[in-house]
This record gives structure tokens, C-alpha cells and sequence, in this order.
């Protein structure tokens, strides 16, 4: 099985969708191919996260009540009074018509009420996509025993062993000096392609650099998720994502060094 046919599959691999052949086929593929299997792990990952809580939209308490009584307020100002049996057909038709236009602007009103209230409840954007990718690959990382796959100090090791692994040559900077030292790399999968994961250390605390090539020019503002600070900005071809459980203060002089330093 190639890579692209694994990738056609691996989604109905990971709902257990697929028949017994096809399956057997996409686990041989996971366990010879190092990229198909971390991209399986990033699917794992994220749709854990998908499934967390606090994703997920919890309307006001009284909004149902809202809606009952909006409902009602459309119905009795639609329905017309009947003043005599030759009256009634006539009256009655006029009233549907009323009562499915009453209908019709009740609904569009709920679904402004759960847009106005529920801005988050929509599907999740590209962004917020790769937001959840890379944080669920940093804490992989730190949970999967799995931090380096070139463990090494020296930025002459760490960026030449990704040649040939990469379609593109990481920028490894050596911050030792401004006590952040290079602790090694690794190969990770994020934003649907192979990235360069850079892990540097501060004290106690690891931090995570993703590289992988881009067009933009941006600076984001920071971010923070479950516990842990993200900062993520675009320059001379590539893209970053920093992570770490470190103070914020700290995690922005490691960013600005990365940015500065040559």
C-alpha cells in the first residue's frame, strides 16, 4: 500500500470503518512508514481534543423559553378572528399562509439567537485546526517519550540530520548563550505535510519550535491553551509555532531571539 492510498483510508482506519482486508492492509502500512504513522497519531490526538468539553457550545438556560414564547407572540398576532361561517374558508387559508410566514420568521430568528449567542459553535476553522494540531503534538511529546529523534546540543547535528527527511532546510539557531539551549530534533506531521520540530529547554521547561515553509508574512498574537503558551508567526518562507508551559515573558524573549538571532 502507497502513502496515498494509505491516507485515503486512514480516516475510516481510525472510525473503525473499513473491512477486515483493508484494515490489515493500513496497519502494515502504519507500522513500516514513520510519516503515515504520526500522521494516525495526530488524528488520535486531535480528535481527542474535538471531543473535549469545552468546545462545545451550551446555549443560555432560558433560551428555549425565549423561543417558546417567541413562537407563541408570532402564532396568536397570525391568527385572524372569524366573524362567520361563509368568512371561515377564506379566513383559514389566509391564516396559513399567515401562520407559515409567522413559522418561517420564527426560525430565522433562532437561528440569528444561536448565532449571536453561540459564536463559537460553528466548525472549527483551518486555523483552529492547526492550533489543536500543534498543541496536541507538543504534549505527545512530552507524554509518548518521544521529544527527539536526533538528540543533540550542537545546530551542525540537529540540521543536517533533516536532510533528505524534509523537502525544506529548517533554520537551527543556537541559543545556549541566552540560556536556551538546543536539546535535539525530530520529525513531526502537522498542517497535512512533515514538519521539523526543534526542541530547545529553558531550566526545566521544553519548548517546542514547529518549522515548516509558508508564503505569509505574519505575527499573531499569543495564545494560550490548556495551560500552555503558543505563539505563532510567519518570516522568510516559514512558519513557526512555539510552545511550552514557560511564562509567557520568557516564551516571547525565546521568540524574539529566534527571530534575531542569525
Amino acid at each position: 500500500m502507497s502513502c496515498q492510498e494509505n491516507s485515503a483510508l486512514i480516516h475510516g482506519y481510525l472510525d473503525a470503518e473499513l473491512d477486515l482486508v483493508h484494515n490489515l492492509q493500513v496497519e502494515d502500512h502504519l507500522l513500516q512508514c514513520a510519516t503515515c504513522a504520526q500522521k494516525y497519531r495526530n488524528l488520535q490526538a486531535l480528535r481527542s481534543a474535538v471531543r473535549d468539553g469545552g468546545l462545545y457550545f451550551r446555549p443560555p438556560e432560558d433560551l428555549a423559553a425565549r423561543i417558546h414564547l417567541l413562537l407563541r407572540e408570532s402564532d396568536t398576532a397570525a391568527r385572524p378572528a372569524v366573524t362567520s361561517v361563509r368568512e371561515a374558508p377564506n379566513k383559514m387559508r389566509r391564516w396559513s399562509w399567515q401562520a407559515a410566514a409567522a413559522l418561517a420568521a420564527s426560525l430565522a430568528l433562532v437561528a440569528v439567537l444561536t448565532y449571536r449567542f453561540a459564536p463559537g459553535a460553528s466548525r472549527l476553522s483551518q486555523g483552529d485546526l492547526v492550533v489543536q494540531e500543534v498543541m496536541a503534538s507538543h504534549v505527545r511529546s512530552l507524554l509518548a517519550d518521544h521529544l527527539t529523534d536526533v538528540p543533540s546540543s550542537d545546530q551542525h547535528t540537529v540540521k543536517p540530520w533533516f536532510n533528505g527527511k524534509l523537502d525544506f532546510s529548517p533554520p537551527v539557531r543556537d541559543l545556549s548563550q541566552q540560556g536556551f539551549p538546543l536539546v535535539g530534533g525530530r520529525l513531526d506531521y502537522l498542517d497535512e505535510r512533515p514538519v521539523a520540530a526543534l526542541v530547545y529547554q529553558r531550566r526545566k521547561h521544553v519548548i517546542n519550535l514547529f518549522v515548516w515553509p509558508s508564503s505569509e508574512e505574519t505575527q499573531e498574537k499569543p495564545l494560550m491553551r490548556q495551560g500552555y503558551n503558543m505563539h505563532h508567526w510567519a518570516e522568510a518562507g516559514m512558519s513557526y509555532w512555539a510552545v511550552s508551559d514557560l511564562n509567557n515573558g520568557e516564551l516571547e524573549e525565546f521568540v524574539r531571539l529566534v527571530q534575531t538571532h542569525p
